[in-house]
């Protein structure tokens, strides 16, 4: 049976539960771009395994201020 990851999971290694599961979203589109043979995880649900890296504090991450054109 799959782990169920609350948002007080996710908030313990990022900002917050929102931004949580924004890092959580990406890194699993991350892995899905890779082929299978290369993905750390296998077969396995990405999103899954993304929520899993996330909330045990394996997966490290920044966030960066996006640049606007009218930011001068």
């Amino acid at each position: 049976m799959p782990k169920v990851y609350s948002p007080e999971d996710l908030a313990a290694n990022s900002p917050d539960k929102y931004m949580g599961v924004l890092v959580a979203a990406k890194y699993a589109r991350e892995l899905n771009t890779l082929p299978l043979e290369r993905s750390p995880y296998g077969a396995n649900k990405l999103t899954t395994m993304a929520l899993a890296a996330l909330a045990s504090g394996d997966l490290e991450f920044r966030l960066i201020r996006r640049q606007r054109p009218d930011d001068d």
